[in-house]
This record gives structure tokens, sequence and C-alpha cells, in this order.
């Protein structure tokens, strides 16, 4: 794989897989191994409220994750690293970590920006039910929108990138359940 001196890789398994919101040279599939993705966040900020939390992804230890890997310009990295802290701590419950994923289709390994959750912040939910994770997520809302549109958009993007997590797809039926979505 041919890449530029000073362009870097950021890791996305969430809204970053289909909402980037910044400028990159090119999106590839990757997994990282040693982390998987959960509902493990109490989501206070963009899909809930303090008075109401709702759940969003992080990455909790064991597993792997197939997600999207951006690379972005050496040129560019000062602000889409800005936007990425913004975005991304509003609440500071992820830190940020060098990872090594492997990208689909390449040999070898590459650098990449990922934010992990942490486990010893206030918001960290840790290992939840599908029926706790349903029940957290139904009928949620925060600035960034409803809980279950977080949820019903992981899925169908994991889908079109040729990804299909069955425990993803089963919260959302439980979810929409609750909510009385056919």
């Amino acid at each position: 794989m041919s890449v530029e001196s000073g362009d870097r890789w950021v890791f996305g398994y969430g809204s970053l897989m289909w909402r980037p919101g910044f400028a990159f040279v090119e999106r590839r599939r990757a997994v990282l191994h040693g982390r998987r993705r959960a509902f493990c966040i109490y989501s206070v900020h963009h899909r809930g409220t303090y008075e109401r939390p709702g759940l969003v992804l992080g990455l909790a230890p064991g597993g792997s994750v197939r997600g999207a890997a951006y690379r972005v310009a050496a040129a560019e990295w000062d602000g889409v690293y800005a936007y990425l802290r913004e975005r991304e701590q509003p609440t500071e419950t992820y830190f940020e970590a060098w990872s090594d994923l492997k990208i689909d289709g390449e040999a070898g390994k590459v650098s990449s920006l990922v934010f992990l959750s942490d486990m010893k912040h206030s918001q960290w939910a840790g290992a939840l039910s599908l029926e706790q994770q349903a029940d957290l997520i139904a009928g949620a809302k925060g600035l960034s929108g409803r809980n279950i549109d977080y949820l019903s958009d992981l899925v169908g993007h994991l889908r079109d990138d040729g990804v299909r997590d069955h425990a993803m797809e089963a919260l959302l039926k439980l979810v929409q359940a609750r909510e009385g979505v056919a």
C-alpha cells in the first residue's frame, strides 16, 4: 500500500464509518484485533441526556472488530485531529491510542488513531445484556438524535460493508419492539 510520508490513519467502528465528517485520501475496510464493538458507554450528550442516558458504542476488550480505516493527508492532519477530539471527547469517555490495524487486501498492518473506551470513566456501562441495552436505547434521545437511529444506522452500514453483526441485529429488533417500530 502506497502511503505518502506523514499521512496518518483513523479507525472508525461506529458513526465514523458512515459519517466521518473530515477530509480523507482513502477509506478502506479494516480489522482491529483485541477489541470488540459494544454498546458499553452511557450517552449523556449525543444520544441521551443526564436525566435519560442512552448508549453509544465503545471498544470493549477482547475479540476483534471490523470497521473503516481512513487515510488522512499529512497537510490535513492537524485540522482532522482537532475535529476528532471535539467530536469524540465531549465528556472524555474515550482515550486516544495508536493501534495496529489489518487493512483488507493488504499484507502487514498499519498504525491508526483509535478512540478506546475508558473503563474507569463514570459513563462506562460495561457488559450489559441485550435486554438491558435495549431498555437504555429505546426512547433515548440526545443532541445528535434518537438512540435507535444510531443503532439502525450502524446495522445498515455494517451490512453495506458486507458485515453481519448478529448481536447488533438482534439488539435492533428488541429496541424496535420496545418503540413499536415494525
